[in-house]
């Protein structure tokens, strides 16, 4: 497995080694003893969507934060990472990457930071491990379009699907971490 920084600290990209032959193909996704992060993934989740829907961005504040290991199964999406740690270097600034089902990249976003990811096909099945459960009162986010984050999120405004709770989401600057 090929693991490659970003310049987020604590944040990195995986690329599975895919042994194919006329049968199809292989590959290891997840191996605990290989993961470069100490981390112990406790549910995993997934969802289906189509082209145009924009998920994030989202994390979960205090005990309940958690790291994610995100992949795509089918079709494509944009995804990405804002890093929201108030003491960090790079606080405020974002990392992006095509993950699809060719490419077979995977994307670790570690705690402290918020995740969101836009839809580029239809029907794209997006699955992700994290290393905390889902705790409802923990919920929070950003706004997908926070002018001081910049993210070009690769679908015009009028393709861009959000969920009624997403477009309610308030810029960075108006949390308080």
């Amino acid at each position: 497995m090929k693991i490659t920084n970003t310049p987020l600290a604590g944040c990195f990209v995986l690329e599975p080694q895919v042994f194919g032959d006329a049968r199809g193909s292989f590959m290891e996704s997840y191996n605990e003893q290989k993961f470069p992060a100490k981390v112990h993934f406790v549910q995993d989740n997934q969802s289906i969507s189509q082209k145009g829907v924009l998920r994030g961005l989202h994390f979960q504040k205090g005990e309940h934060a958690q790291a994610k290991l995100v992949r795509v199964i089918r079709g494509e999406v944009l995804d990405v990472a804002v890093d929201i740690r108030p003491d960090s270097e790079t606080f405020g600034q974002h990392f992006s990457i095509i993950l699809n089902a060719e490419n077979n990249k995977q994307l670790f976003v570690p705690r402290g930071f918020a995740h969101g990811f836009a839809v580029l096909e239809d029907n794209t099945i997006f699955a992700y491990k994290c290393d905390n459960f889902y705790h409802k009162e923990a919920e929070s986010g950003i706004i997908y379009n926070d002018p001081d984050i910049a993210i070009d999120w690769m679908l015009d405004d009028d393709e861009i699907m959000l969920s009624d709770k997403d477009k309610l989401l308030p810029n960075l600057k108006m949390l308080s971490l």
